[in-house]
């Protein structure tokens, strides 16, 4: 495994690699890896580049390299002496659904953030090299927006739809901008006495979690995961959990960013649909937020058609289509890997009927190599 140290990389010309004569030259482009005395030079770009997401900060090295395992080449394009350009990639080599370099693995959002035209060319002809050198299946940019880099050879799959809105600091014009039989929903957790604590500790919250993907046939992320989450992005990583008097019913990690938030990994108890927790949870959130100055809510991607799409449309928010791109290197196609593909769908069943405890223990050996 490759740990903070320079990539050799087969740059494609001289705008990736310039020669040691014209390194020092005013406006060479050098790509470089990040190494770990770097997070904070990385992060502090991240923040005030505005395509730029919470998924392109330098923590993510961390929980790819020491919470899955798997070779993380975080690299930034360096223009007179200052951070041009990111691009965040992650090597997934797994036996079951092969290989991939992606930016980035486990998170919605990624792809090149910064630069003008050449620092990004820089930063995609790093990337191809490496993916050709690592010999991958394929390369895959997860774009939040339009691609950043363009040309022949790319792939498109309109898999993906992220719902995001512009958040209020007053919680009744929050409320109002919700559509009408989605806001009776919502009023019926509040009358059925439903309230929200922020949790300090994963002992509600990922028992809840574990339970509620496991009945829809997915395997879970080891609680580790969580626990590496908190220690890593510190006060922007929070667990907010919902209760009825005593009883915990719906609890979700929430990541913050710059003026935004994200509800990310949520989950609800099998009580949770008949007292509203699931859509009161969602609701507590984005009013906690707007209190506390956050003025947008990114509800998260969810693959075109299922139900997870419909609920957040519900919500009034409407669908902007994700415009992730690929490129193969040694595959011949792209692979399907989600659920809606038929041939999982023996696989989910049986998984819903596994014992929970040895769905949770096994479930974090193969969700690692979902991606």
């Amino acid at each position: 495994m490759m740990h903070e140290a320079s990539l050799p990389l087969d740059r494609p010309g001289p705008a990736c690699a310039p020669t040691p004569a014209d390194a020092d030259r005013p406006g060479a482009i050098t790509v470089l890896q990040l190494q770990r005395h770097e997070h904070a030079r990385w992060d502090a770009f991240v923040l005030d580049c505005p395509d730029a997401t919470f998924f392109h900060r330098a923590g993510w090295h961390t929980i790819m390299e020491q919470g899955f395992g798997h070779d993380s080449y975080f690299l930034y394009a360096e223009q007179d002496g200052r951070i041009a350009a990111v691009l965040p990639l992650v090597h997934l080599h797994s036996r079951l659904f092969g290989s991939s370099l992606v930016s980035l693995p486990f998170c919605v959002y990624g792809g090149i953030a910064g630069g003008g035209a050449p620092a990004r060319q820089a930063l995609d002809g790093a990337a191809q090299a490496l993916a050709r050198r690592l010999g991958v299946g394929h390369l895959e940019y997860r774009w939040r927006d339009a691609p950043g880099v363009s040309g022949d050879g790319w792939l498109h799959q309109p898999l993906y739809a992220t719902f995001r809105r512009p958040l209020h600091a007053d919680a009744e014009h929050n409320l109002l901008a919700i559509p009408r039989k989605q806001r009776a929903v919502v009023r019926k957790g509040i009358a059925n006495g439903l309230h929200s604590a922020i949790d300090y500790d994963l002992s509600r919250f990922y028992p809840i979690y574990a339970a509620s993907v496991h009945r829809l046939g997915t395997p879970v992320f080891a609680r580790r995961h969580f626990a590496l989450l908190r220690s890593v992005f510190g006060n922007d990583c929070e667990i907010l959990t919902v209760y009825q008097a005593q009883q915990a019913q719906a609890s979700v990690l929430v990541f913050y960013f710059r003026d935004e938030v994200l509800p990310y990994y949520g989950g609800g108890s099998v009580l949770a649909r008949s007292s509203g927790a699931n859509d009161f949870m969602y609701w507590e959130v984005m009013r906690r937020a707007g209190a506390h100055g956050y003025r947008l809510f990114d509800f998260g991607r969810s693959k075109l058609g299922t139900g997870a799409y419909d609920f957040k449309k519900n919500w009034g928010f409407a669908p902007q289509p994700l415009p992730y791109t690929y490129r193969l290197v040694r595959a011949s196609k792209l692979p399907h890997v989600n659920p809606s593909n038929p041939k999982f769908a023996l696989s989910i069943r049986a998984w819903r009927r596994l014992p929970l405890p040895l769905a949770n223990l096994l479930g974090p050996h193969i969700v690692r190599q979902l991606g």
